[in-house]
This record gives structure tokens, C-alpha cells and sequence, in this order.
């Protein structure tokens, strides 16, 4: 999970009462197995620095097939190049071929984390105060455990479902110059993952912070993320002898012209759908100037107030920002280059090429602006399919009574682009709800409610037997 997903939801907005959370349970038999499982995941460091997904991945097989799962419905996949980045898809086949199968998708890789600075071993699977510590004990192998989880319970129980059921861990979803799994088998294997929609990571829930649920969110597409580079270069010089072309000062202008463009304001059926529920509960002023955005993009003064809150400027626009900055070569000299990385969310349905366009013009004709690989694909508005919409939220009705589910578009990146990209349609899930703090997500001492976590098990579990017939 890249950046921003449910901190989407970190805004003051759309609340609901719901009486506190009760104190996590003794685990049942059931749960101690979820647990056995969830544990070795998480303990199994897969960071990019010195991890191994492949052996997540085969962690995973094996239980599979110690649930009754067969060679041929197991499908390991890694590339000689990077034989520690694998992965693996499953498949529990349904009674209806008539039905497209389904998708569950979440990624093995976590954020690199360093002992020094945890509190607590990062990777080992610590439970205090109700909560569960370690790295990725949210993002994103939470989302991978219940998926595997599910898989075994299914073919334990007897359960056949009506549509198939297909299982893809992937690798290299936190690292942008890494491999990616997701991406290889979208390219490579399409016909393997091939599915009527994907299942993936992206939505969830909120708490406040007494641990009162406050909203659910079923992520309805994302952006795209992408990285240019803005570049000026000189002669350079003695530094004695200063002189007006100078490439710090160049680069300088550049990034200051970047930072004072806005985007223009664009809205999908999904961002459309979220602000229309986010004015009715927000302040008279804010809810005012939503209405009057919905009806003219084009509204400034109705922009400037709405944008004012950096989740809701964000899910609006493209984004570009200034993220790195590297200048000269001596203290005594004129800086012969400089660089700046500009980190761009682009809004679904606009491409990279053109955001370039957009960037070098700001940029001018002494700094050249050049696309990093990797290319993300353009980002595709999600349909707001009520086959699907429709089940989460009467669903979460039972698991998660008086509180509301409302679709949002996310201003971070999941590697759910890459299916999107191949005709697929993928939607974030609700289920966890985490603390306002976003759990430590991607930075120090990440954790997740234990309770959180069952809740969520509970009701992703029932959501798949839901889809699948």
C-alpha cells in the first residue's frame, strides 16, 4: 500500500456513533488456526533488502495443500532474475461455468523496517494492549492472511462455490523500481488471473480514538502514481565568479512553478458519489461550496474552500509534488546540474504523456523533464457496480451496525492498476478498521486492534461466499 489509501479517510467527515469496542476475546479454535497462519506470514520478513515473498508464497502452498488443495489448482511463480520476489496463485473451482471467476489479491511485500527503531522486533508478532505489533501486521498481510485463510476454511468445509475463487500473492507492490508480481502476471499470465473482478486491498475503516467505528469505505478506483525528473544543467564555474545562469537557481524556478500550478478539478462517478455523501454531513459552509463544485468543476472561490482540506484536495485533481532534490558538485563551484524528483497522482483517465507535457511547460526551456521508469498504466475509472457495492454494504449492515459505507477513489497506488489496465475491475474491500493514527502503516511500530483484525476476518470471509455464490 503506497503512500495514501485509508488515510482518505482521515478527514472530519461522514462519523457515525457506535458503541465501543469490546475487549478482545479469548481466540476460538478457529480463530487460534487463523492465527498459527497469520503469525508465520508476518514473522517471515519479506522486505525487498533482505526478505523472501517466494518463501511467504511457499508458506502459503503448503498449507493449501495440507487443506486438501491440489498440485494442479497451486501455481508458484517467481522469474530467475529475482527468484526471492515470487508469488504464487490458487484456485478453488466453482459449479457454474457460466459464472467469471473472481479475484482475491493482496501483496507479501512490506516496507523495509530497521530493529533500531522499533520499539518492539519488527518482525516479531508482539500482542500488547490489545494490539498486535510488527511490520506488515496491517499492510498488507492482514488482507493476504484472511484471503489465504479463506481458501483453507472453503476446501475444508466442503464449501463449493458457484463462481471460482482465485487466490494471487504477489510480490513488489511497495517498491517501485522492484519487480512486481502483479504487473508480471497481468503481462505474462493474463489468462491465469483472468476474472470477472479483483478483490484487493485499498478500502477499510476508521476509529476514532476511543475506538468507535466512525466510517467503512470501499475503494472505487485509484490514481496513478509516477515519477518525473526535472533537470538543469551548466557549465558550471568558479563560485568566486557568480553569474545569473545558474542551475540551482534554474532548477529552483522550476519546482516553485510546479508547486504553485492546481490541476483542474475533475470528478468520476465514484468521486462524485463520495462528495455528494461528504456534504451532507460536513459544515454549512464546506457542504455549500461541495454542491457548487459537483455542479461547476470550474467554481475557483468554491475550490479554494473545499481544497482547504488536503485529503479533498487531493481526490480532486492531479497532484505533483517535489519529493527529492540533488545540486552541484563542490562548495567552491557553480553547480554544473541539478535534479528534482516529482512525485505526480494522476486522476484516473489522464496519461502520463500528457501530465509530462504539462510539467515541462511549467518547467520551461532550461530544465528537461523526463518520465522515470517505471511507466504506471493509466488509471481507469472503476464502475460503481451495485453487484458489487450492493452486498459489502448490506453485509456490513450485520458486522458493522450504524456504520455507513461510502466509495472513494484513492489518492495513493495499489497494484490493482495493473488489472485494471487488462480489462479487470478492482475494488478495495472494507473490513479493517484502523486508528486515525493510520497504525503506524509504513513508518514506526505498525500494529492492528486484535479485535480489528477478527472483525475483519469475520466479515471479508462471509463477503467472498457472498460474490461467489
Amino acid at each position: 500500500m503506497r503512500t495514501t489509501k485509508l488515510a482518505t479517510l482521515g478527514m472530519a467527515s461522514i462519523l457515525a456513533l457506535q458503541p465501543a469496542a469490546l475487549p478482545a476475546q479469548a481466540l476460538s479454535p478457529d480463530q487460534q488456526r487463523f492465527f498459527g497462519l497469520y503469525k508465520e506470514l508476518v514473522e517471515t520478513n519479506t522486505t525487498l533488502s533482505v526478505g523472501s515473498c517466494t518463501q511467504a508464497a511457499a508458506q502459503i502452498a503448503t498449507r493449501l495443500k495440507a487443506a486438501g488443495y491440489a498440485d494442479a489448482d497451486i501455481v508458484p511463480f517467481s522469474v530467475p532474475d529475482h527468484p526471492r520476489e515470487g508469488g504464487l496463485v490458487a484456485m478453488l473451482r466453482g459449479s457454474d461455468a457460466a459464472l467469471k471467476p473472481m479475484l482475491l489479491l493482496a501483496h507479501l511485500d512490506v516496507v523495509e523496517a530497521k530493529r533500531e527503531d522499533w520499539v518492539r522486533d519488527p518482525f516479531t508478532l508482539i500482542e500488547e494492549d490489545g494490539y498486535y505489533y510488527a511490520r506488515g501486521t496491517v499492510d498488507d498481510k492482514a488482507m493476504a492472511a484472511v484471503w489465504a485463510d479463506s481458501m483453507i476454511r472453503f476446501k475444508t468445509e466442503g464449501y463449493r462455490p458457484k463462481r471460482t475463487i482465485k487466490l494471487a500473492l504477489t510480490c513488489g507492490e511497495e517498491t517501485t523500481f522492484a519487480w512486481n508480481g502483479a504487473q508480471w502476471l497481468a503481462k505474462n499470465k493474463p489468462d491465469l488471473i483472468a476474472a470477472e473482478f479483483v478483490l484487493n486491498e485499498g478500502g477499510g475503516g476508521r476509529l476514532d480514538a476511543q475506538g468507535k467505528r466512525q466510517v467503512l469505505a470501499m475503494q472505487v478506483g485509484e490514481k496513478a502514481a509516477q515519477n518525473y525528473t526535472f533537470a538543469a544543467t551548466n557549465p558550471g564555474g568558479h563560485s568566486s565568479q557568480p553569474v545569473p545562469d545558474n542551475a540551482i537557481y534554474e532548477l529552483a524556478d522550476a519546482v516553485e512553478a510546479v508547486r504553485g500550478h492546481e490541476f483542474p478539478v475533475k470528478f468520476t462517478d465514484t468521486t462524485r458519489a463520495f462528495f455528494a455523501a461528504t456534504a451532507k454531513s460536513m459544515p454549512g459552509p464546506i457542504a455549500t461550496a461541495i454542491t457548487q463544485l459537483l455542479a461547476n468543476p470550474a467554481d475557483v472561490a468554491a475550490d479554494k474552500i473545499v481544497s482547504q482540506d488536503k485529503t479533498f484536495h487531493s481526490t480532486l485533481r492531479t497532484t505533483c509534488v517535489a519529493t527529492l532534490l540533488n545540486a552541484g558538485h563542490a562548495e567552491n563551484a557553480l553547480p554544473q546540474r541539478a535534479t528534482a524528483n516529482i512525485n505526480c497522482r494522476i486522476f484516473p483517465g489522464e496519461t502520463v504523456e500528457a501530465t509530462l507535457a504539462k510539467l515541462q511547460e511549467l518547467a520551461g526551456p532550461k530544465v528537461k523533464v523526463t518520465i522515470n521508469q517505471p511507466v504506471r498504466p493509466t488509471a481507469i475509472p472503476t464502475p460503481l457496480d451495485p453487484k458489487i457495492l450492493g452486498p459489502a454494504t448490506t453485509l456490513a449492515a450485520r458486522h458493522f451496525p450504524g456504520v455507513p459505507v461510502v466509495p472513494l477513489m484513492s489518492t495513493g497506488a495499489t497494484d490493482g492498476i495493473f488489472f485494471q489496465a487488462i480489462g479487470i475491475p478492482v475494488y478495495g474491500v472494507p473490513g479493517f478498521f484502523i486508528d486515525s493514527d493510520f497504525n503506524g502503516v509504513h513508518g514506526l511500530n505498525e500494529r492492528i486492534r486484535v479485535k480489528s483484525l477478527y472483525d475483519g476476518r469475520a466479515y471479508l470471509h462471509d463477503l467472498v461466499k457472498v460474490y461467489a455464490g
